[in-house]
């Protein structure tokens, strides 16, 4: 069946997260001082990756909530164990500094664009709705999507079936005319596909070496993908 509508991942998708989480944490730590546990900056920003990917992976569990894989993000990341006031105080500094990096990749806006007038958009994230929503907002592209669906309300996460799926009645669409782009491959494109989507890989690295997965190295390759053009933005060959 053909595809009628792009349910979209936000983060390292359309918004250059991991840009704007290094950027932000490196003006916070110029802020507040670098703890004593980091010998540098390096090291210490590598930490918060790996303390935000491991209270992430525990959100998505079901584990914790949104409020406290935040806490638990600071209390690991600064060895101490800080009461949640002083953890919500801390991270809340550091988000001025986060959302002051926020941006959009170049390719995004261009590709909604070109998709704006033959398919439906949604967002599907495994983060919470208000978060994204204002994320949305903030960047000027909230109105682009008819709407925003997110783990945190669910109580379901990426790949689980049900949270593509949760998505697909949103549009009121069956999974079989939907894709779902994402930069994970998989959680975000396996996942999608396991639900019956069609799930691309956003490969903004050139990672490769998934050859099940339907991939993409830019968003500039979508339109064309989803139009049946199987060259993937190669030029045109044909006159």
């Amino acid at each position: 069946m053909a595809t009628r509508a792009v349910l979209w991942d936000i983060d390292d998708t359309i918004f250059d997260y991991a840009t704007a989480a290094r950027d932000g944490m490196r003006a916070h730590l110029g802020a507040e001082g670098l703890p004593g546990a980091y010998a540098s900056v390096e090291q210490a920003l590598k930490s918060w990756d790996e303390v935000t990917a491991y209270h992430w992976a525990r959100f998505a569990a079901g584990e914790t909530d949104w409020p406290g894989q935040r806490r638990d993000r600071v209390r690991s990341f600064l060895g101490a164990d800080l009461d949640d006031v002083a953890a919500d105080a801390w991270f809340e500094r550091h988000v001025v500094h986060y959302e002051a990096a926020w941006s959009l990749f170049p390719d995004a806006v261009p590709a909604l664009d070109l998709l704006a007038d033959g398919y439906r958009h949604a967002v599907l994230s495994n983060s919470s709705q208000w978060h994204q929503e204002r994320k949305l907002s903030v960047l000027g592209v909230r109105d682009r999507f008819e709407a925003v669906l997110c783990a945190a309300e669910l109580g379901i996460s990426k790949p689980e079936a049900a949270a593509f799926h949760a998505a697909c009645e949103a549009l009121e669409l069956a999974p079989d005319e939907v894709a779902y782009v994402g930069d994970q491959p998989d959680i975000d494109a396996r996942g999608a596909a396991d639900a019956g989507l069609l799930g691309i890989w956003l490969d903004r690295r050139g990672v490769g070496g998934r050859p099940e997965l339907v991939r993409i190295t830019g968003l500039h390759e979508l339109p064309g993908l989803l139009r049946g053009d199987t060259r993937f933005g190669a030029p045109d060959t044909f006159g």
